[in-house]
């Protein structure tokens, strides 16, 4: 009897063992297109947008390359899932996490074709992983209760984050910036307080970190250019109705005096919104929208500095900083709540003049001014920045610290090993290719730096046999070091996700064994089908 077609006609469908192989490609060309970008002697990709502009940005952050690719595989978008997760949960490791997702997959693959089923390989996996989770939890240091030592655990983490970065050249000026900034927030992860400004000009070792918050904006013509015990009122109102609005009005007049009157009412409008404004007892007045000539002229005869058309981003930093609230109606000044700050005075950096407010009533709030040769330059060094504001952020609740350079990998694989040797049948061969798998960090580090990666992970093994080695790869000298005297520490949070997020997506990956695809059906975006 023949079976009608179930699908469409432009759907497509793939099973069981072309399914699961096209998953895995699809996964291990993603994790081998940002390898390259991994570890201190990593290489930067450039990615060209083909739309209007053809905007180029330089980078070998793995989120910001995987957030840029337009992919049509769908165990690919698992991955470059998970690597935006790992960006916005712990800020690094973006690349490490699709790296070791794709290690995983491309072992699974050589347990597949040996007959092995998948849900064996899961079960090992998920074993694997929780063993080598608690071997990273009896080997971290916690010195929370040192300031001084915790200090030095977050520039060392700080540094080492900064090491794969453009920032690597300035990488202790720019730990320094990133642990006082964060060290400022006591303990909150909120990063709205600090501020980035980019400013090309100069070299990156001349950005510094300044108390308080800067408004990229000019103090206006007659304007008062320095304010003490400042009043601020924080507005996104319309202050530019003294022009007859010609836009989608028509205004018949018999003489051009009537058009004067018309202007006059207009300006007696703006002159009573102006004294609601004044009588909040105000001595800044910073709006998102234009102020026009007539606005200004009125604040600048009341002794009142006003900004005009300051970015959303700006006034809504501002108001948190210096404790206000964007208002937008002024009829009842008791209900406003105003900002404050000691002192506003406008400061010049490089050609550019800002406006500078400091002693504000959020104490933790500081203006990271970037200095760099070109805007490629600054963004990509904002993006660095950010992962260690966002690592250090994240170290300061959860203080547990481990040594970098491969060495939480070389642990991990030690322990699972011996897992490998305790645990009876299949699952065994699950949790050895696990174990191969971790390895592909530190290998990769070192073929990255131009090593020779079997020389130098094979006198690894040896080194952590020894159960308190503190050995791992050090790229600069090209040999087996010791991470506690380099100095050299990641934050254990970072690691934990790493491992987790990229087990679950090559459990995820191996679940498949169809994929269909069709186009959007009625009452959903669409079907990507895959039981």
């Amino acid at each position: 009897m023949a079976i009608e077609r179930l699908l469409k006609d432009e759907a497509t469908e793939e099973k069981g063992e072309r399914a699961r192989m096209a998953s895995f490609v699809g996964a291990m060309a993603i994790a081998d297109l940002v390898k390259t970008t991994l570890g201190p002697k990593g290489m930067d990709k450039i990615l060209q947008s083909t739309g209007r502009g053809h905007n180029v940005t330089v980078t070998n952050d793995g989120a910001t390359i995987l957030k840029s690719l337009h992919i049509d595989n769908p165990a690919a978008k698992v991955l470059v899932d998970i690597s935006k997760v790992q960006d916005d949960e712990v800020g690094d490791g973006t690349t490490s996490v699709v790296v070791l997702a794709g290690e995983l997959l491309r072992e699974a693959e050589k347990l597949i074709m040996s007959k092995i089923h998948p849900m064996t390989i899961i079960e090992g996996y998920r074993m694997a992983a929780e063993c080598a989770r608690n071997a990273l939890l009896k080997r971290t240091t916690d010195n929370k209760e040192d300031p001084e030592k915790f200090r030095s655990d977050l520039l060392k983490i700080a540094t080492t984050t900064l090491c794969s970065k453009i920032l690597s050249q300035d990488k202790e000026h720019f730990a320094k910036l990133a642990v006082d900034a964060v060290l400022k927030l006591k303990g909150s992860t909120n990063l709205e307080s600090i501020q980035i400004i980019k400013k090309a000009g100069g070299s990156l070792s001349d950005s510094f970190l300044d108390e308080g918050f800067i408004l990229d904006k000019k103090i206006g013509i007659g304007q008062p250019k320095r304010i003490e015990n400042a009043r601020i009122l924080v507005a996104n109102t319309a202050m530019d109705t003294d022009k007859v609005k010609i836009y989608g009005a028509r205004v018949r007049v018999d003489s051009m005096a009537k058009v004067a009157q018309i202007e006059t009412a207009e300006k007696e409008k703006m002159r009573e919104k102006v004294q609601k404004i004044v009588a909040h007892g105000i001595n800044c007045f910073v709006n998102r929208q234009l102020i026009y000539n007539f606005p200004e002229e009125l604040f600048a005869d009341a002794g009142i500095l006003a900004i005009e058309h300051a970015d959303f981003d700006g006034i809504e930093r501002l108001a948190l900083v210096t404790g206000g609230e964007i208002a937008s109606t002024f009829d009842n000044p008791e209900s406003v709540k105003l900002g404050r700050c000691k002192l506003i005075e406008e400061i010049m950096i490089g050609e550019d003049k800002l406006i500078h407010f400091s002693g504000v009533d959020m104490g933790q709030a500081c203006t990271i001014v970037l200095r760099g040769a070109s805007s490629h330059v600054l963004d990509e060094a904002e993006r660095s920045l950010h992962d260690a504001l966002c690592v250090l952020s994240q170290t300061v609740n959860d203080s547990r610290v481990l040594y970098g350079g491969g060495w939480p990998e070389m642990v991990m694989t030690r322990e699972v090993d011996e897992l490998a040797r305790r645990t009876p049948g299949k699952k065994s061969h699950a949790i050895e290719a696990f174990s191969r798998a971790l390895q592909i960090i530190p290998t990769t580090i070192a073929d990255n730096a131009g090593l020779d990666s079997a020389e130098l992970i094979s006198r690894l093994r040896a080194e952590h046999h020894n159960a308190a080695s503190a050995a791992g790869i050090d790229v600069l000298s090209g040999t087996v070091g010791d991470m506690e005297k380099l100095g050299i520490s990641e934050a254990f949070k970072v690691k934990q996700a790493v491992l987790l997020s990229a087990t679950e997506a090559a459990e995820m990956i191996l679940r498949v064994d169809e994929i269909i695809s069709c186009a959007p059906g009625g009452g959903r975006t669409g079907c990507e089908y895959k039981p």
